[in-house]
């Protein structure tokens, strides 16, 4: 197991690295504690290694040069690397990014309460013993679009608390948005950025799959799909400035790739545990599983690409999350929110651990290496 990361001792790991000796990206894959560079004019990107018919031999196999030790990496990783040594990136680039919401009973309720409250965290407590008494766990045992989640969204209508989010949570159609856009995430050890106009927020600890052009899932990592509670539950409309913010997209540390090892069936399984650390003291822990998701992940594949959608360059998707802190942090009542500064942690046994600090999106890097700056380097490098 790496100590920095701790990834698991088995499986195929791969990473994106920043070269600065080539300006630019290049693709790694795990070898014993050394990050081997594997990228080549027939694999020069993570959408090409993901659509290989077996990118995990692929990459088992790969002849290639070593840069460094995971761990050494990863501490040049936090926050502001060493510009003259190598960094971890988030291990995606030309995919679309794509996410799943309300695909947990809890953190359904918990958007129902959101839109109620208008993004107001005083009024929540209230709204959330409110639905509770009329919901409790009876969403745990529905299956969405079924002829009982139906006969649910019948009974809460006549009780006036059915929401646009149980509509998604229950009913025969997933909530698929875009999250981000290529290229954009960040990886382990970077800012995580908030949009200055919330002060309503929370992490989001999921399991990403990493999908290619055809719809096959060919591995999965962690990520944090930063929620901006206030500006969501003010209007469902505003799920793009809630979302799609400078840095407010994490990925990593590295795509687990399908093998003998690990397969849909493991994704299905997993446990996920969150960590958030302040300057001010406070500590904060949730554990989210798998095995309490309400679509199966292949479902909300299905309705992400299909006949009615295609990803050329594949996608990766967020498959939702169990979290949703309601434990106060300041004034009593008023929940959870971030601070500035506060470091994440998402650690998954078997997808190792996502590292990252909160700051303002204004404050955190901005993204400037985009598609148009990908191609040209990977050209320099005559690797296209």
């Amino acid at each position: 197991m790496t100590s920095q990361l701790n990834l698991p001792g088995d499986g195929i790991f791969v990473f994106r690295v920043w070269r600065p000796d080539l300006s630019g990206p290049s693709l790694c894959v795990l070898r014993g504690d050394t990050l081997i560079d594997i990228t080549c004019a027939a694999v020069p990107t993570m959408r090409d290694l993901l659509e290989l018919e077996d990118p995990a031999g692929w990459a088992a196999d790969a002849d290639g040069v070593a840069i460094g030790t995971v761990d050494e990496i990863a501490a040049n990783s936090i926050e502001s690397p060493n510009p003259a040594r190598p960094w971890l990136l988030a291990p995606a680039d030309l995919q679309a990014i794509k996410a799943c919401g309300v695909t947990f009973a809890f953190s359904m309720l918990e958007r129902v309460i959101e839109e109620q409250a208008k993004g107001d965290p005083a009024k929540a407590e209230k709204i959330r013993e409110r639905c509770s008494a009329i919901i409790g766990d009876s969403l745990r045992s529905v299956t969405p679009g079924s002829e009982k989640a139906a006969q649910l969204k019948d009974a809460l209508i006549a009780e006036d608390v059915w929401s646009q989010y149980l509509e998604v949570g229950i009913g025969p159609d997933a909530e698929v948005f875009t999250k981000s856009q290529p290229t954009s995430a960040v990886g382990y050890g970077a800012s995580v950025g908030l949009h200055p106009v919330s002060s309503w927020n929370n992490p989001e600890p999921e399991v990403v799959l990493a999908v290619d052009s055809s719809g096959t899932v060919k591995g999965a990592t962690l990520g944090n799909d930063v929620n901006l509670r206030d500006v969501e539950g003010r209007s469902a409309l505003l799920l793009g400035k809630a979302k799609d913010n400078n840095a407010s997209t994490s990925i990593g540390p590295a795509i687990r790739l399908f093998d003998t090892s690990f397969s849909i069936d493991d994704v299905r399984r997993l446990e996920l545990d969150l960590t958030v650390s302040g300057t001010d003291g406070f500590e904060l822990s949730g554990h989210s599983t798998m095995t309490e998701i309400s679509r199966d992940p292949l479902d909300l594949v299905g309705q992400t690409r299909g006949r009615h959608h295609q990803y050329p360059d594949g996608f990766m998707l967020f498959l939702g999350t169990l979290f949703a802190p309601t434990e106060d942090r300041d004034a009593p009542g008023e929940g959870f929110t971030h601070k500035l500064g506060d470091i994440v942690s998402i650690s998954c046994a078997q997808l190792g651990t996502l590292r990252n600090t909160v700051r303002l999106s204004t404050e955190c890097p901005e993204w400037t290496f985009g598609t148009s700056a990908l191609m040209r380097n990977l050209s320099k490098r005559n690797l296209i």
